[in-house]
């Protein structure tokens, strides 16, 4: 899959924007680290995997797909987005 393109939002989800939700969901039953497994699976790089992944969550036919799991990663990406953001203010280990 190139890198630099993304299907339209009218096409809905693709067979590999399917796999990689269903390899998010249970990637942990895979040997070794998830990152190999991804380069693995898919023949993308991590970053290319995860902004891939995050394009995908934003995905109306994402939540239909597998509604728990789209929450969760969306909260997770907010809150790795809200803790970034903190450091760079200054404000982590204040309190």
């Amino acid at each position: 899959m190139d890198d630099t393109t993304e299907p339209a939002a009218t096409t809905g989800l693709t067979h590999e924007d399917r796999m990689m939700l269903d390899f998010e969901h249970s990637w942990w039953k895979y040997a070794g680290a998830k990152e190999t497994a991804i380069r693995e699976q898919f023949a993308l790089t991590s970053t290319t995997y995860y902004r891939r992944l995050n394009w995908i969550i934003d995905q109306p036919e994402a939540l239909e797909h597998d509604a728990l799991l789209v929450r969760r990663l969306r909260r997770l990406r907010t809150a790795r987005h809200e803790q970034r953001s903190a450091r760079r203010l200054g404000f982590v280990g204040e309190r």
